[in-house]
């Protein structure tokens, strides 16, 4: 079955207040942010909190924790913590090729490996990297930190990168999620950069306050005419006379078997399959 992942609401692992809300919150996703969110003297503390919260779960929510990079000097203890912590995936920032993303896989017992493309060098990059993280992680991106390394000027300036990103994550399985919208206040505008996400093929956006989820949940859902269209090809395809048949003629168009499957995977998404 698919499992959505719509929304990853980022949270500092040490907010205790903003961790407990969390599992009560309509997000697909919650990470908890060891690196930019938490100050450096706060590190340890965070990251005790961190380990206990993901032991605590978050139901039926996707666990993410995202670590500090190897070359700081929390990096190596927070992967240690992470190497068999009960959580989806470890979320490592700053990857800046294939042999560093695999390195970091392998030191992981249990988690997926989730990744963040925020730098110049992972752009060059970007298959090595997908192909290390594979079907069970994801390739996150990290406009802000690309942006500011690119001296570009904004989301704008990063159309042609994005979806680059999605191209290598799709070519290896893995999920691809959109970066976040520091502006919380303007819901509307977040809507609109959303469904562009959607419509440039990301799986989801990362969040960074809970106002987010809702529009966030609804721009990477199937539309009702989405969710139409699929049921039409499913049931055309299940007719005793299409068995077997590569391609068939529906409403005027011709529809093959990766339409049936690209079908199949939004009414799962919908959760009617």
């Amino acid at each position: 079955m698919t499992r959505p992942c719509r929304s990853a609401l980022f949270l500092p692992a040490s907010n205790p207040r903003g961790i407990e809300k969390a599992r009560g919150l309509a997000c697909d996703a919650v990470i908890l942010d060891l690196e930019d969110a938490v100050a450096p003297e706060a590190k340890a503390e965070a990251r005790a909190a961190a380990v206990a919260a993901c032991r605590a779960g978050f139901g039926a929510r996707r666990t993410v924790l995202r670590i500090n990079a190897l070359d700081t000097p929390w990096g190596a203890d927070d992967l240690a913590a992470a190497f068999d912590l009960p959580v989806d995936a470890v979320l490592v920032p700053k990857v800046r090729d294939g042999a560093e993303a695999q390195h970091y896989a392998g030191a992981l017992a249990g988690p997926a490996l989730w990744v963040m493309i925020e730098t110049a060098r992972a752009l060059s990059q970007l298959q090595p990297i997908a192909d290390a993280v594979g079907g069970a992680g994801a390739l996150v991106v990290g406009t802000n930190d690309l942006a500011l390394e690119l001296r570009c000027a904004g989301r704008a300036a990063l159309a042609p990168v994005l979806p680059l990103v999605v191209a290598a994550g799709r070519a290896a399985g893995a999920l691809v999620l959109d970066g976040v919208r520091n502006d919380f206040s303007d819901l509307e505008a977040f809507a609109t950069e959303a469904r562009e996400g959607a419509a440039l093929g990301f799986d989801g956006k990362t969040l960074i306050h809970p106002a987010q989820i809702d529009p966030s949940n609804a721009a990477f859902s199937p539309s009702v005419e989405a969710v139409a269209r699929a049921r039409s090809v499913v049931a055309a395809f299940a007719l005793p006379e299409n068995a077997g048949k590569g391609a068939i003629r529906l409403e005027g168009r011709m529809v093959e078997r990766l339409h049936l499957a690209e079908a199949e995977r939004v009414l799962a998404l919908a959760g009617l399959a």
